[in-house]
């Protein structure tokens, strides 16, 4: 994708995932991390450990294998209206159970962005598209025993950023990509008072659209749940809920790995490409000589599901800042240090005494590895809290609380339920300031029907 399509899309995805907390991430097909369901939006989004009705297929599709008979369940809303009017998110689901065979399911997503305005290169009006992104599960869960079970989701997205690329572009703004969803539920430990689970969700390849060099990893994010069944009576019951997740995609910006003074300058053979003492900017050329990757890069999902715990702490070095590939040498003022510059002929080399510790934008770039720690690491866990009250499995009152540090985000969420015969309807409120999150005061309304 090209700047101006990944400008566009910043904007989009800015806006319409706020909720989801991952506003400084830099995966791909960020609208699949949307949450579904007023009950989850007014539990702080805490659901992977409770997973107890249709929409079990996006939040942990091993709940579907103990869910008996089937359900479909469903949720439209006015999305960021406060920032946007013509903006709606849709979510239906769908379980079936096959008695001894397991359970099957699925839901499908569809989120409209809206109209926007194309312009040509001189900001002139040519007309106006529309932008959409849609996703379709199939789930599949079983029992491992009589308390525990797995779940697996296949899934298909579409992503449309525009009708056609702009201006001398090849290729097409649309994207068309697959993934996958494993979880794993253990419910009734500890004498009935605990469930369990855990769920790593949208597994897959990178997205591109325009470019495949500048292609984006799936949002893959690895879940931690528990459901404390504080209260089991017969017509009361109170279930604490707690989740905790990670976007487990490692990232890295232009950084000195080997502290040589240098982003790059050598192919992965470990040869040299520079020109007059500098690293070409020439593809290939992105390696230190020990082999590793210097500039931006992400890591594979196989190796991100480890690495990303450290990426922000340990791994990497000395952030290039200015994008001149040269780490440091200006001082503080932004006068040249380095050697060969028209002003010091005998300047100095990266490692001596006096030369520069800055870029040419006069930001620290030498020893800035060293700002990193494991707080870093920390703050970029995502944590739900949640509380329901149940009466005779009839009416319902939840409140929850969804705090994310890397998004800035603390908001305070309420809702109720009501079960009828078979049908649920569901409520679910964000309470929040407008400034600190766009989804303050949004509502949310689900209904579902078991037969």
């Amino acid at each position: 994708m090209n700047h101006k399509g990944r400008f566009l899309t910043g904007i989009i995805i800015g806006l319409l995932m706020s909720s989801s907390g991952y506003g400084q991430s830099t995966a791909g097909a960020i609208f699949l991390l949307i949450s579904p369901g007023a009950r989850a939006g007014g539990m702080g989004e805490a659901q992977i450990a409770v997973a107890n009705d249709a929409t079990a297929s996006y939040w942990n599709p091993a709940g579907l294998a103990f869910l008996s008979g089937n359900e479909l369940s469903g949720m439209h809303v006015k999305w960021l209206p406060g920032l946007a009017d013509d903006m709606t998110y849709d979510f239906l689901a769908y379980n079936q159970s096959l008695n001894d065979f397991g359970s099957i399911g699925g839901h499908i997503i569809y989120l409209d962005a809206g109209k926007q305005t194309r312009t040509d290169s001189e900001g002139n009006i040519e007309g106006t598209f529309s932008t959409y992104f849609t996703s379709a599960a199939l789930s599949y869960s079983a029992l491992l025993t009589r308390t525990s079970s797995i779940g697996l989701n296949a899934k298909i997205l579409y992503q449309h950023l525009a009708d056609r690329a702009t201006g001398t572009e090849q290729g097409n703004p649309w994207s068309t990509d697959f993934g996958f969803d494993f979880g794993y539920l253990k419910r009734d430990a500890f004498n009935g008072l605990l469930d369990f689970a855990t769920v790593l969700i949208n597994v897959g390849p990178k997205i591109s659209f325009i470019d495949e060099n500048q292609a984006d990893p799936m949002p893959t994010t690895l879940k931690f749940g528990f459901n404390l069944h504080a209260v089991q009576q017969q017509h009361n019951k109170l279930n604490i809920v707690y989740d905790v997740s990670k976007l487990v995609v490692a990232s890295y910006a232009a950084m000195d790995w080997d502290g040589d003074g240098w982003v790059g300058g050598y192919d992965e053979n470990g040869r040299g490409g520079f020109v007059n003492g500098v690293p070409t900017e020439t593809k290939g050329y992105e390696y230190n000589q020990d082999g590793q990757i210097e500039t931006t890069h992400s890591d594979p999902i196989y190796l991100a599901i480890f690495t990303s715990w450290v990426d922000d702490w340990l791994l990497g070095g000395d952030r290039d800042i200015d994008g001149d590939r040269r780490i440091g040498g200006y001082d503080s003022d932004g006068i040249v240090t380095f050697l060969g510059a028209d002003s010091l002929p005998n300047g100095l080399e990266f490692g001596d005494d006096g030369y520069g510790l800055y870029s040419s934008d006069k930001k620290l770039e030498v020893g800035n590895k060293n700002d990193r720690s494991i707080m870093n690491e920390i703050n970029t866990l995502v944590h739900n809290v949640g509380i329901e009250y149940w009466y005779n499995d009839m009416f319902a009152i939840r409140g929850g609380y969804y705090y994310d540090f890397t998004g800035a985000i603390a908001s305070p969420t309420f809702g109720f339920g009501l079960r009828f015969s078979n049908f649920g309807f569901d409520f679910g409120y964000t309470s929040a300031k407008k400034d600190t999150d766009p989804l303050a005061n949004t509502m949310r309304y689900s209904l579902s029907y078991k037969f």
